[in-house]
């Protein structure tokens, strides 16, 4: 959607969630001037007159990725004030690598009040440059990628992210006229162009969600079929599910197969940058580990303030101990239903799914964390066959977060 902003014609993308993070980035494009429309998965964007270059604080602060259009703007422009960033409570995410990356393509860039204001001294267009990420942080280069597709002159990316996400916003400009090459590996190459133009793109499938649903199979011992995925986007998770004992079948070039595990056995994972182990697939394989034999260690590398759901899984009768960034699970037999509250996206994953496999009730609150990045979870779950309902009933008013976010039970 920061990528829409570069082409001053229509775009058309296609596999779009509906999610709430999705809703909150189409009212920041349409505070800057921008026309957005999103039916069915269709999300239609027209940025063809960009009135402000001026995000607004409100929207901003709550959504982190919407910090990444100050590139776009700022190549379309030459000019943008965007206010610093929010989103998950997961730990320290600066954008000085963002700042830093700009900074060398010719930008002046102040951070007052927080707000980041930057512009192209004399209104020209960005300069291209050599540029060395200190970490390969996904959000720095989706940003100084997207804001060198209008530069004049080439690009170098060096230390970059290797997500699959960065390779298909390459694509995704690329198919409105940019020259990107590189994209999904460490060293991007980007030749500017003076302009791209309008395209029909269909976005990859979310390898979090797929992620999200075979661990619902494996923690439930459930036979479930996901189609269409991307298994080259999954290779660390499948081979974790596969150590711990899970049995995983690629039945097609798009389509996974998990099968009941027998046993779920202990095992260690770090979370590393994409090809690594993903950090947002912790949470819900520590749930899972929570149900194995033996004692398993989660070492969070990523993030520092990743592990708040151990806690919540404790009252779930998990037995885990947290120590720095780690975490040190002991299976136990079984999980009892209660009452818990998501603390972050990904951690409310982890807690639905250890309520899937819990004994009893489990009243689940912290949706608006959910529904930030998962597309009506709980009816995809009911559709397998899962006992999970929305409720307006608040039953234990001490975990409210939000008084207009009703809680999910779930029975097993």
């Amino acid at each position: 959607m920061a990528g829409a902003l570069l082409c001053s014609g229509d775009c058309h993308i296609r596999n779009v969630p509906l999610l709430a993070d999705v809703e909150k980035m189409g009212q920041v494009l349409s505070a800057l001037g921008v026309r957005v429309s999103h039916q069915d998965d269709i999300l239609d964007i027209n940025a063809s007159n960009i009135t402000t270059s001026k995000a607004p604080y409100e929207l901003v602060t709550q959504l982190r990725a919407s910090f990444f259009a100050i590139g776009s703007i700022l190549a379309r422009l030459g000019v943008a004030q965007m206010p610093l960033p929010g989103g998950c409570a997961i730990g320290a995410r600066p954008v000085d690598l963002h700042v830093r990356g700009l900074q060398a393509m010719g930008a002046e860039v102040q951070i007052e009040h927080g707000i980041c204001n930057a512009y192209v001294p004399g209104g020209g267009r960005l300069k291209g440059a050599k540029i060395y990420l200190d970490t390969p942080s996904v959000g720095a280069t989706e940003t100084l990628m997207m804001a060198a597709t209008l530069a004049d002159g080439e690009t170098i990316i060096e230390n970059a992210a290797r997500e699959p996400e960065v390779a298909d916003l390459a694509n995704f400009c690329n198919a409105m006229g940019a020259k990107i090459h590189g994209a999904g590996t460490s060293i991007i190459t980007i030749v500017g162009v003076p302009q791209l133009h309008s395209v029909d793109y269909s976005i990859i499938p979310d390898r979090i969600e797929t992620g999200t649903f075979l661990v619902a199979g494996a923690i439930t011992r459930s036979e479930i079929l996901l189609s269409p995925v991307v298994p080259d986007h999954l290779i660390p998770v499948i081979a974790k599910l596969r150590e711990i004992g899970v049995p995983i079948i690629e039945e097609g070039p798009d389509c996974l197969r998990l099968l009941p595990a027998e046993t779920l056995k202990a095992t260690y994972i770090e979370t590393l940058p994409h090809p690594g182990f993903p950090t947002d697939m912790q949470a819900p394989f520590m749930a899972l580990l929570t149900l194995a034999e033996g004692d398993s260690i989660i070492n969070e590398s990523v993030f520092e303030n990743r592990l708040r759901h151990a806690s919540e899984l404790n009252r779930l009768g998990a037995d885990i101990r947290v120590k720095g960034n780690a975490a040190f699970v002991r299976g136990v037999p079984m999980l009892s239903g209660a009452p818990v509250l998501g603390t972050d996206l990904r951690a409310s994953a982890a807690l639905v799914l250890a309520g899937l496999a819990a004994e009893g009730l489990t009243t689940f609150q912290g949706l608006h964390h959910l529904d930030r990045g998962y597309d009506r979870l709980d009816l995809k779950l009911l559709q397998l066959g899962a006992k999970i309902k929305r409720v307006q009933e608040i039953s234990t008013p001490e975990l409210t977060s939000n008084g207009s976010n009703p809680p999910v039970t779930i029975s097993t």
